[in-house]
């Protein structure tokens, strides 16, 4: 295995502690606590990273297959002033399971548990019966965290 003596991590500027104590339970708070939840953990990190890094491409492992929202994405995009590149836009659920087995990775942990989507603690669902896959992030008020919206 490689070297992570390079390894960057890029977290939220304020610990969950703090947030909670400061704001409350946002993601409980509807649409609008979801955004300013995903806008702390999640949107203003990945800023930050592509600026400290310099970033001038920006992989993601978005799928059409995977929502309504994604369904019309293009292979290549510009976000934010960086190039967003989803390589396997195209692929599907059977895609997946052969890529992963021809290559001996594992699904993500979570995946046999019932988690389709796994986004965070607070606002992933485990899948049941009659929901689609977009129900089961953001208690089906929203798809996105803000990481691939414009």
């Amino acid at each position: 295995p490689g070297s992570l003596s390079h390894l960057q991590v890029f977290r939220a500027e304020h610990s969950p502690a703090w947030q909670e104590a400061r704001y409350g339970k946002l993601w409980e708070q509807g649409v609008e606590g979801i955004e300013r939840y995903n806008e702390l953990n999640k949107v203003e990190p990945m800023n930050r990273a592509l600026e400290t890094l310099g970033a001038q491409t920006w992989f993601a492992g978005l799928r059409r297959e995977q929502s309504g929202s994604r369904a019309k994405l293009p292979v290549l995009a510009l976000q934010r002033g960086v190039f967003k590149l989803l390589p396997i836009i195209d692929w599907d659920n059977r895609r997946i399971y052969q890529y992963l087995t021809e290559h001996g990775l594992n699904y993500h942990p979570l995946w046999e548990q019932g988690y389709l989507s796994v986004g965070d603690t607070h606002t992933t669902r485990k899948w049941e019966p009659g929901m689609s896959e977009e129900e089961t992030r953001f208690f089906g008020l929203k798809r996105e965290c803000g990481l691939h919206e414009s």
